[in-house]
């Protein structure tokens, strides 16, 4: 992708949302949006620099990763438009030598979409400048708490009571849940990557049912013999599939089977040559993962096969498909106007009519949906909006319970099936969002259910080996329906011969 940025077009979007939140006696005025980027930082008491990910509200407004930058955008009102003043540091040289410099204001001025691009030395005057013109202007910065860069204190003493903090979060949060075009390819990139690296790590597997990498032994060990033995062996191949494409890759998150991360195996001669290679007891692997392209994410869940040559158990098998029936009438489900609460009751329901049908449960559909004891098995929300965060724009994506009056209302009757939801709106176009259902048979989450009148458990005593199961993919939400921005397969027999070595 080789447009700019669209930080003008951001801004706009964002001073939009803002005006709307402001009392009607602020609107007419001028308004000044001031962000600062992330600084470089260190590891505690060292000069060890830590990993550097650009903060996402001024991304958002900028397209700049260069650590300690700022920037000013402004309106001033009466459609004269919006402009953008960006201030990146300049070159040390001493620090050259160790790290990449700053790019130079030509540089910058090509690369971002911004009005202008000056030294950070030249902020305070520019800003003089832009209230002299506008001397009723509002300021308007995120609070001050630590999960956001610090202003300059030369700011915060020359200007500190023209400044407001109330309304700039969440006039961002509301301008990013609905995604520009360049954001969805952004994201449509990340999705890629990281669905390729899934499919690798199936496809690792599936060589390895066949018998075509050896024990692991000590010494240097070639990435075509990496076996997955433990939970650090899938997350190290994960990410070295995602940074082999130029991107950092983040999680993967996998259920821990034992202090060490080991997946449950017995030891034996299982290899090439009478090599003793650990043999794998029939599982699921459920890997969550996802990569960013310049800042914007993926999230993707796959739950494969180990073990018994690549092919589920029966058991497994069943809730597998199970799932996968939650998450294909779901996206099926998807479009503007529906509640995001409605798709996620009918997954429920639909949890509880297989659950019948298997026996775990007993009773009525009714009874059983009114009792919550689904949510013991699906206790998680079934998606959360994404972009420059995996969970992104939680206070626009999940507004105050108390404020929010599109929630419908029999979802009042099963409370604990929304408490974990991050995404309670009816969707709209523009809108990317994650379809992640999952069932579980997690002790602590069944002990409080385990008198329940609605479960067998002499039937459920049979399926609680099988783990967890979860698939998540990412959507865009379209005019007429959805998008699938995810690419890697899913279908049962996909997956088992993919594991198995047989694709």
């Amino acid at each position: 992708m080789n447009s700019k940025f669209p930080a003008q077009l951001h801004a706009e979007n964002t001073f939009a949302k803002l005006v709307r939140l402001l009392p009607e006696t602020e609107r007419q005025r001028a308004h000044i949006i001031h962000l600062a980027s992330e600084p470089v930082t260190y590891r505690h008491d060292t000069d060890r620099e830590l990993s550097f990910r650009q903060e996402s509200n001024f991304f958002y407004l900028t397209g700049c990763n260069v650590p300690g930058s700022s920037v000013l955008a402004v309106d001033y009102g009466s459609g004269s438009g919006v402009q953008l003043h960006l201030f990146i540091p300049r070159e040390d040289p001493l620090e050259t030598m160790w790290s990449p410099p700053p790019p130079t204001l030509q540089a910058a001025t090509d690369m971002l979409d911004a009005h202008s691009v000056k030294y950070t030395d030249d902020f305070l005057s520019t800003l003089t400048t832009i209230v002299a013109q506008c001397p009723d202007a509002l300021i308007h910065t995120l609070p001050p708490i630590p999960q956001f860069p610090s202003l300059s204190k030369n700011f915060s003493s020359n200007f500190g009571g023209s400044t407001t903090s109330a309304y700039l979060l969440s006039a961002l949060h509301l301008a990013r849940l609905i995604k520009t075009p360049h954001e969805i390819e952004l994201i449509r990139k990340a999705n890629a990557i990281s669905s390729r690296a899934h499919e690798v790590i199936m496809r690792v597997l599936g060589k390895d049912a066949q018998g075509l990498i050896l024990g692991q032994e000590e010494g240097v060990v070639m990435p075509d013999q990496w076996r997955i033995e433990k939970e650090a062996e899938a997350e190290a191949i994960f990410v070295a599939s995602c940074r082999r494409e130029g991107e950092f890759a983040w999680g993967p998150f996998v259920p821990q089977h034992d202090t060490n991360g080991d997946l449950p195996h017995t030891n034996g001669t299982n290899g090439v040559n009478g090599v003793s290679k650990k043999t794998f007891i029939p599982q699921v692997l459920l890997l969550d993962a996802g990569c960013e392209w310049n800042n914007y994410a993926s999230d993707i869940t796959r739950t494969t096969p180990i073990g018994n040559g690549g092919k589920f158990t029966k058991e497994a098998r069943e809730i597998y498909s199970l799932v996968l029936k939650m998450q294909n009438d779901s996206i099926d489900a998807l479009k503007p106007g529906i509640h995001w609460d409605t798709i996620h009751l009918e997954c429920h329901k639909t949890l509880v009519k297989r659950f019948l049908e298997l026996g775990i449960f007993k009773g009525s559909e009714d009874e059983v949906l009114r009792s919550g004891v689904s949510a013991a098995f699906f206790p998680h929300g079934l998606g959360h909006s994404l972009g420059l965060d995996v969970h992104d724009v939680p206070s626009a994506s999940k507004p105050d319970e108390k404020f929010n009056m599109t929630i419908p209302e029999e979802s009042r009757q099963n409370p604990e099936f929304y408490r974990y939801l991050r995404l309670r709106l009816p969707l709209e176009a523009g809108m990317v969002l994650t379809v992640e259902p999952g069932v579980y048979f997690s002790p602590h989450l069944l002990a409080p259910v385990r008198s329940s009148p609605y479960i067998d458990q002499e039937v459920l005593a049979k399926y609680e080996s099988v783990g967890g199961v979860r698939i998540e993919d990412v959507l865009l939400i379209t005019e007429n329906g959805s998008e699938n921005l995810t690419t890697v397969g899913k279908d049962v027999d996909w997956i088992e011969k993919v594991c198995s070595g047989k694709a």
